[in-house]
């Protein structure tokens, strides 16, 4: 039996103003993988992140989530199952402790009393290592805590809606701008989350940083002139005489990936 597709992108292309960012990308993402995008900047990464959550609009193609192609934005209607994304940095609210960013959408959202959404605020940041945080404002916190309080935000749902739990997160950048340290804890932790009760087993990330592809990926695409140009797995990354991906992993300026000045 095989993987169960959660996500299909079929033949999607995005453009803004005269430049081709995708072109007629056909991408499946399984359920209970670990895939990590990857590719030099400005090649629509992130791009692709933002499609599959419904945040852009396609110009051309279609996307399929559980097998349901989606209509439009992720604002224009229901949508088949919850995707959670974690965006680059972290996007917290300063104004707001801790406990009112991870439990912003149950307080204004949910009918739950507010001390349940308290305790299920602190369950979350337990599983993300910032026990008694809740009362910290996010300039209180350093770089790395800031990702870990926005990754409690991605996870936390509404126990009294089972189609509240996320089947799959997006991580957008996890470890930039952090220390090497500091990154190790973050990779270490979205394996973690992965397994984890309350976590999430499906994940699609990007990535720039070399550690954190080889630490949270099973399957790696490299993306490039639109294109998706190699598929393979994590492992299979030294092995391949791919010049692109030979060029990208050395930090070569030779080769058929052009750098700009």
């Amino acid at each position: 039996m095989g993987k169960e597709p959660l996500i299909e992108l079929r033949g999607v292309s995005k453009s803004f103003g005269n430049q081709i960012i995708l072109d007629e990308i056909d991408l499946t993402v399984y359920r209970g993988e670990a895939l990590v995008i990857i590719g030099p900047s400005g090649t629509g990464k992130s791009t692709i992140l933002r499609l599959i959550a419904g945040l852009l609009p396609l110009d051309a193609g279609e996307i399929y989530i559980k097998g349901k192609r989606r209509k439009g934005i992720i604002e224009d209607g229901h949508q088949p199952m919850r995707i959670a994304f974690v965006f680059q940095q972290a996007a917290l609210f300063d104004s707001l402790t801790v406990d009112g960013n991870v439990g912003f959408f149950l307080y204004e959202h949910s009918k739950l009393p507010r001390p349940r959404i308290r305790e299920l605020v602190e369950a979350k940041l337990a599983m993300v290592g910032l026990q008694g945080m809740s009362d910290r404002y996010p300039s209180q916190l350093s770089g790395g805590m800031r990702k870990r309080v926005s990754f409690a935000r991605a996870l936390i749902a509404n126990p009294d809606d089972p189609l509240d739990d996320p089947e799959i997160v997006l991580y957008d950048e996890p470890t930039a701008g952090l220390d090497p340290i500091s990154s190790t804890v973050i990779e270490d932790l979205v394996r973690r989350l992965q397994k984890a009760p309350g976590g999430c087993d499906t994940y699609v990330m990007v990535s720039h940083q070399d550690s954190t592809i080889r630490r949270t990926a099973d399957r790696v695409i490299f993306l490039y002139g639109g294109k998706i140009q190699w598929e393979g797995k994590v492992h299979e990354i030294d092995r391949t005489a791919n010049p692109i991906v030979r060029q990208f992993f050395n930090a070569s300026v030779k080769g058929p990936i052009k750098v700009i000045d």
